[in-house]
This record gives structure tokens, sequence and C-alpha cells, in this order.
């Protein structure tokens, strides 16, 4: 018999200081991984309905005290920052149902807990990108959360109100369109908030930030419309408009589709481009253990 004798483990650095190359899938298998893991996160938000049907019954709540208010409030003003009554109504609820898809109250990814605890070093050693398989998982919870969260306040609010429908085809797909893009763009901020991990002792002001602005400037407290001067245009040209405002607005026609599709794809480009830039720089950073 012949001793064997086992070799130090050396130390691997992710990263292109050291010229480390991480394998990656080829098109084809990386297209079939992606769609898996968002059906993997559809499946396992799944496991939480009775969670998720709590909160459809909250935001139904809290959508019927809103819709009074702006009730009240068109009533006074009707017209008020172009729309009639019933768009004021329909907005309200559509917003409430934007909710859980579009995470306006922030977290949603579990990126920001693995980076504190370390295993995000096993993510960015797979032969796949983190930031696309974390969109994958968050597609698949966005999809979630619009069965079981979305349409029940939406289905309420229509027994209970008179809300608009869009009036044809087109609309129906430019609609879908914006919500998808939406999500796409919420999910591309709070991946960037998320990734602050890797630089931040504690992530959680940067968290409490990003609620504030996105509940703020999303369309979550009101339309973006009614905000005066320089505050509502500014309000309007922000990455979080494409949110809640611009899929409201493409749903009661509002706003030219072309127009709005554009403004939503530029910024979901411009944010998924900084959070690959992010990526990287932490995928620098990161040192583990291996052979």
């Amino acid at each position: 018999m012949t001793e064997e004798t086992e070799k130090p483990v050396a130390p691997i650095k992710i990263g292109d200081n050291d010229r480390t190359v991480v394998p990656t899938l080829p098109g084809e298998a990386a297209f079939l991984l992606y769609l898996h893991i968002a059906w993997y996160g559809f499946r396992r938000h799944f496991a939480y309905r009775s969670a998720a049907l709590a909160g459809a019954f909250t935001n139904t709540v809290f959508g019927i005290l809103r819709a009074y208010v702006l009730i009240a409030l068109w009533t006074a003003r009707p017209g008020l920052a172009g729309y009639d009554l019933a768009d004021a109504v329909t907005f309200c609820f559509l917003s409430q149902a934007f909710i859980g898809p579009m995470q306006v109250f922030g977290g949603g990814l579990q990126l920001a807990e693995r980076v504190r605890n370390g295993d995000v070093a096993v993510d960015l050693v797979r032969p796949a990108s983190l930031q696309l398989w974390s969109l994958s998982d968050d597609v698949g919870r966005a999809a979630h959360l619009f069965l079981l969260r979305s349409l029940p306040p939406t289905v309420v609010g229509a027994v209970l109100f008179e809300l608009v429908l869009p009036p044809g085809p087109a609309a129906w797909l430019s609609f879908a369109a914006g919500f998808a893009l939406g999500v796409v763009v919420s999910f591309a901020w709070r991946y960037l908030i998320a990734l602050s991990a890797c630089w931040l002792v504690d992530d959680r002001g940067a968290q409490s930030l990003s609620l504030v602005l996105t509940f703020f400037f999303s369309g979550m407290v009101l339309p973006l419309n009614l905000f005066p001067g320089w505050l509502g245009d500014l309000a309007r040209v922000l990455p979080w408009s494409a949110m809640v405002q611009v899929p409201a607005d493409l749903y009661l026609g509002k706003r030219d589709i072309l127009d709005a599709l554009g403004f939503q794809a530029a910024w979901a480009v411009a944010l998924l481009t900084l959070g690959a830039l992010a990526t990287s720089a932490a995928r620098r950073k990161v040192v583990i253990q291996g052979g």
C-alpha cells in the first residue's frame, strides 16, 4: 500500500485579478435553467399561500378605505389630474394589486442575507449569472403573488365599485407588457439595494430608504399627476414610477403606449446594467476556501 498525502487546500479567488474564469452555460441550457428557477420560485412561494391570501385581504380592506377617500376628493374636484371618478377608483385598486408583484415595500430577495452569512460565495461560482438567477426566482415570486394577492382585491373592487376596463386587446397587451417591465424594474432596483450588503456593514438603512422612495415616488400614495410643479415632473421620470404609475396609466389608456413601454425598458436596461457592474465588483471582493 502506498500512503497518500493530502494536499493543502488553496484559497480560490473569484475575480479578474487572478485570471480565474467561472464557467458559463451555453445559451439553450442557460435558458432552460432560468426557466426552471422561475418555476421553482413560483412553487416555493406558493407553499406560503395562506400568507399571500392574508396579504390579499389586507390589500382589499385598505383598497376600499382608499377608494372612499378618493371618491370624496374627486367628488369635490371632478377631473383632477386628468382622471374621472371611475379612473381614480380603478387606479386605487390597481396600485393595491401591484404591492405584491412589484414588492413595493422592499425585500423579496434572499441575496442580502446570503451576503451576510457567506452563502453568496457559492452563488458566485455557479456556471450561471447571479443576477439572472435572482431575476428568474423573482419572476416566479411575482407570478405567485399576482395570482393570490393581486387578483382578489381587484375582483372585490370590481364588485363594490365601477372599475374601468381597457377598451380592447391592444390595451390589454400593452398593460401586460407594462406590468412585466414594472416587475423587472422593481427587481433591478431591489437587487442593487440587496447587493449593497457587500459594502455596507448593515444594509437595513439602505432598505429603509428604498422603501420610502419606492412608496412615495411610485404612485402608491397618490397618482403622480397630482404632485405639483417640479416635484411632479421629477417623480414621473424617476424609476419608481415605472412600477405603479406607468402600468396603471397603460391600463387606463392615459399614456402613449410606445412612450410608456420605452420609458420602462430604458430604466430596466439601465438598472440591470448597474446591477451587472455591481455584481462584477462584488465578485472581486469574495474569497472562498476550496480545492
